[in-house]
């Protein structure tokens, strides 16, 4: 996997190129309701989140699994601020690839935390 923007900084995540991100694995990061709840988040809130912002009922280490594989599907992308690792929906180029497919998810999920009795 290749970065998009290289810098020399030795704390860069890797990241999909956007002619490398493919549907399988969008699909599979959006998939699980964890991942999902950050991608929510992330469109809610319309600009970068920290990884602290997000309250997962799940173990840290669970967590940065669930961060990496949206990272590496090309959902997110991740940068270090100081010592804050931030987190950036890749919209555009999601909806470049696939057009209306975060619409679509977003609006299905909403749906159904409503059906569901949650938020």
């Amino acid at each position: 996997m290749t970065t998009a923007a290289p810098t020399s900084s030795s704390r860069e995540l890797p990241h999909p190129t956007r002619e490398e991100i493919r549907l399988e694995p969008v699909l599979h990061a959006l998939s699980d309701p964890m991942r999902l709840q950050v991608v929510r988040e992330l469109a809610a809130d319309g600009d970068e989140l920290s990884c602290s912002h997000f309250d997962l009922p799940v173990t840290k280490s669970t967590t940065t699994h669930h961060f990496r594989v949206l990272r590496e599907s090309g959902v997110i992308r991740q940068v270090y601020r100081g010592t804050a690792k931030m987190n950036g929906l890749r919209r555009d180029d999601l909806d470049d690839l696939f057009p209306g497919l975060v619409d679509s998810v977003l609006t299905a999920a909403a749906r159904q935390a409503v059906r569901l009795g949650g938020s």
